[in-house]
């Protein structure tokens, strides 16, 4: 390895996975082809049996660690990969997702033209089981009270210094489900967090994800987060001046996981609750409002209709494979095949 490899961070990522044999090789590769060195990968199993190991066995050589065994969950695999990280420079990307090409030598670049920010996160794409592209998500630099008021990251777009993560501590085994958007929050509230205008990953959306099983459980989380900050010191005076609004975005948020969870009637009392509190964030998501009225009646295949054709429409036959440098968004025609 030459000096210049040397002077420049390393940067630790780790996989949690359990059973994810079907995508896991993609989010390998992924790591494994970024055009920047050094990276520590670290893979922390939870004691697969549908064939993963061989798919890890397969990639050791580009791995610093490994591990196979039971363990208490992702927060727990996550933890444990942070306690075996060395990096300057930390993250974990789960195994159904893919990092973009060129991702994480973005990344290293800003963190070193801002040193005073404690955590960067890019542009996400959102695909189905299948890698077709469902949406793309574009943020803005947001701060603690925007985190507060549930603007929601996709997780694997987020990076991290670590001397910032030893300070604010790691994952909180209080959740299962909301665990990163906690952790952001206490990022946000320790050092200033950056946004890059950049798709830096892809988070893959499919029946076994957490976000679609496990809908109505988001709610309950993230109630009991705001009950948590709302008695902390930290936040205390900064909910109290924002209780209004903080609220009204905790409603939408949970009308929006409720509808997932097909909760109709209690996602449009949600709605209305936060127009009552704030009617800037109803409108933000109005149509949320209207998608939950429309399947109460039983539409609801009327409206996914109508957004699947949006889709088909926006992103005709977009899709992301993983290539020489990372996941590359790809369109296809009849004739042809081409990266945009």
């Amino acid at each position: 390895m030459n000096s210049e490899v040397h002077s420049k961070p390393l940067v630790s990522i780790i996989t949690p996975s359990f059973n994810q044999a079907h995508y896991l090789e993609g989010t390998i590769r992924s790591v494994v082809v970024q055009d920047y060195t050094p990276i520590e990968y670290i893979i922390v199993d939870g004691g697969s049996t549908d064939g993963s190991l061989e798919i890890i066995r397969k990639y050791e050589k580009a791995m610093t660690w490994w591990i196979s065994e039971p363990d208490k969950g992702q927060v727990d695999a996550i933890n444990k990969g942070f306690r075996k990280a060395t990096g300057e420079i930390l993250a974990w990307i789960n195994s159904d997702d893919l990092y973009m090409a060129g991702a994480v030598r973005e990344v290293v670049q800003t963190l070193q033209q801002n040193p005073e920010v404690g955590m960067v996160y890019g542009d996400g794409i959102m695909v189905d089981a299948e890698g077709k592209l469902l949406d793309r998500h574009t943020y803005r630099t947001y701060d603690v009270l925007d985190l507060l008021c549930f603007e929601v990251l996709l997780q694997p777009t987020v990076f991290i210094r670590r001397e910032v993560l030893e300070e604010v501590g790691y994952l909180s085994a209080e959740y299962d489900l909301i665990l990163d958007h906690d952790l952001w929050i206490r990022i946000a509230a320790h050092s200033p967090i950056l946004h890059v205008p950049s798709f830096w990953a892809v988070e893959r959306t499919h029946e076994s994800a957490k976000t679609i099983a496990q809908a109505a459980a988001f709610v309950r989380e993230a109630e009991r987060l705001i009950q948590l900050v709302e008695a902390s010191p930290i936040f205390k005076t900064m909910i109290f001046e924002n209780r209004r609004r903080v609220y009204a975005c905790l409603h939408t948020f949970a009308a929006r996981r409720l509808i997932d969870a097909g909760e109709h009637s209690e996602a449009v009392r949600r709605m209305f609750k936060a127009l009552m509190l704030e009617p800037r964030v109803f409108l933000k998501y109005w149509y949320k409002a209207v998608q939950a009225m429309v399947s109460m009646v039983g539409l609801e295949k009327l409206f996914i209709g109508y957004r699947e054709f949006r889709r088909k429409i926006q992103h005709s036959e977009s899709h992301i494979v993983v290539g020489e440098q990372g996941a590359e968004l790809t369109m296809r025609t009849k004739e042809d095949e081409w990266e945009i």
